[in-house]
């Protein structure tokens, strides 16, 4: 069996140094690779390759069987990222970015959503609770991201029999996937921005008030 992907994204607007230290700290090394993990990409931001490269000095990953790479932008989108680790059984960590998180569920992709909680006017963290409660996604921590991954696992089984239990009976036949395509009013199976109604967005019979979070 193929080694997993863990891909990370900070996003394109605002630092998130503090994630960036998170992932590459040896204790979450050791749980990738306890979990099966063989790849750790990182999309670290923009100017954000001196902590990289400083974090991966300390990581200890050169003793590890985890290979660590990483990119400050692409301008072609994070797309294909998010395809190698759903492909490979992986799973996504990502700052509470709207349009990274609708991606990710579109592609059933298990994902790990960390507020930055230094942002002013900060409504990260309570889109990332409410995504939780109902199941969508990991709100993960970053004191505590190497259990946020070992949750991960058990949100990767819920989303092989998606919609979640407690989501709403009318959508068992369609999925995740066809109901998001309805409220969002996608058009064959793109990828895109979640619309605005005022400050509040919709996903079928959930709703979160947030403000945008620019990727």
């Amino acid at each position: 069996m193929a080694a997993k992907t863990c891909f990370v994204t900070v996003g394109a607007t605002a630092s998130f140094s503090e994630l960036v230290t998170a992932v590459l700290s040896p204790e979450f090394i050791k749980t990738l690779q306890k979990q099966g993990f063989g790849e750790l990409l990182i999309q670290y931001g923009f100017n954000g390759k001196p902590l990289f490269e400083k974090g991966l000095q300390a990581s200890g990953a050169e003793t590890s069987s985890v290979r660590v790479s990483g990119f400050d932008l692409d301008k072609g989108g994070l797309g294909r990222y998010m395809r190698q680790a759903k492909t490979s059984g992986g799973v996504c960590i990502s700052h509470a970015g709207s349009g990274t998180i609708l991606d990710a569920l579109r592609l059933s992709l298990p994902l790990i959503v960390v507020p930055n909680e230094s942002l002013l006017d900060n409504h990260q963290v309570e889109l990332a609770e409410a995504l939780a409660e109902q199941s969508y996604v990991v709100h993960g921590k970053l004191s505590s991201l190497s259990q946020a991954l070992e949750d991960s696992v058990v949100l990767g089984q819920k989303q092989g029999q998606w919609p979640p239990p407690n989501s709403g009976t009318h959508r068992q036949a369609r999925g995740l996937k066809g109901v998001l395509d309805d409220e969002m009013g996608f058009l064959d199976g793109e990828l895109g921005a979640l619309p605005k109604q005022g400050n509040v967005f919709k996903t079928a019979d959930v709703s979160f008030v947030q403000t945008v979070i620019g990727e």
